[in-house]
């Protein structure tokens, strides 16, 4: 019977990245069924691979210890992806440090034959990229490993923070997960010192220790909408509410999380939330809404809106 190799390299692959696996995990991350699974581990056996099986409960397979499995071999689309991965890296800047992108590209060519090299090359010299913004402020790549381990594992940390005024802090602070948007890596969870859900920047952080107390991240928590609707609700010095006739989806589809918090009326509708420094800015985005809306607060609102219509309108009749 014909096995894919790659698929049977697949599952080489993820047991040298970890300890031990199940046939049940294996199946999943290959979208096969458990008995081909197992049919892969046999076929490593027969190839000189020493795969250990564990029975029971919380059994799985493993490499012997101690074994060194041959050199990185990538196929076509996995050295397409890393490829890829990395350059989208550079773009946004998502690691602070350039040469561990540089050099990860460089060992990925020196293990290519090459003709696949070529061919990853020309990705890298033709592809231009269009992914939103850059990062802002640099972000230190061992503040992001610190949190993103303390969230895997619901440790506590303690952080220095130091807000845009310039005040600092000592938190304590429970990560629950950490997004990038729009140029910013942010982490949230739970903070200690306001008792409650909180954002933070991590550019803004200049220090992170591990505490011994362990903590439960709440059932099903969404950790970009968390992200979305703390920097929608950040206070600036107008605030705006506006009565939406429309669905509460489809105000989802037409207004980011990130600029307002929109919240469904029992008497139909939804009401819109936010804060701004700029009502021109707030007139242009209702004025794109595909709904009749309200305007609660503030009344100078209206007249932004009747500027931004008179505007429109002298547009639309000027002489070509």
């Amino acid at each position: 019977m014909y096995y894919p190799t790659t698929r049977v390299l697949t599952v080489l692959e993820l047991l040298q990245s970890h300890r031990a696996i199940t046939g049940t995990e294996i199946a999943r991350r290959l979208e096969i069924d458990v008995r081909t699974a197992r049919r892969y581990i046999v076929m490593l056996g027969e190839l000189g691979i020493p795969v250990v099986a564990e029975r029971g409960r919380y059994g799985g397979y493993s490499l012997m210890p101690g074994f060194k499995l041959p050199p990185l071999m990538l196929t076509e689309d996995e050295a397409l992806a890393l490829t890829l991965g990395l350059l989208a890296a550079r773009h946004l800047g998502l690691t602070t440090h350039a040469p561990a992108v540089e050099g990860a590209l460089a060992k990925i060519e020196r293990v290519l034959p090459e003709r696949l090299r070529n061919r990853v090359r020309a990705v890298e010299e033709t592809v231009v990229w269009d992914l939103g913004e850059r990062a802002q402020d640099a972000t230190d790549n061992a503040i992001v490993l610190a949190l993103s381990a303390a969230a895997r594992e619901q440790n506590r940390v303690s952080l220095h923070y130091r807000r845009a005024c310039g005040e600092e802090s000592e938190r304590e602070f429970d990560p629950y997960g950490l997004a990038y948007q729009r140029g910013n890596w942010y982490a949230t969870g739970h903070c200690h010192l306001r008792n409650g859900i909180r954002l933070f920047r991590l550019d803004r952080i200049t220090e992170v220790s591990a505490r011994a107390e362990r903590f439960q991240r709440p059932e099903g928590f969404n950790v970009l909408e968390a992200v979305l609707k703390s920097l929608g609700s950040v206070p600036r010095e107008i605030p705006v509410e506006v009565w939406l006739d429309t669905t509460l989806e489809h105000a989802r589809w037409q207004v980011s999380a990130r600029v307002a918090t929109l919240e469904e009326c029992r008497e139909g509708g939804v009401l819109l939330r936010g804060y701004t420094d700029n009502l021109q800015w707030i007139a242009h985005l209702l004025a794109g809404m595909v709904c009749r809306f309200k305007v609660i607060h503030p009344p100078e609102l209206n007249e932004a809106l009747r500027q931004h219509a008179a505007q429109i309108t002298a547009w639309a009749n000027h002489p070509a």
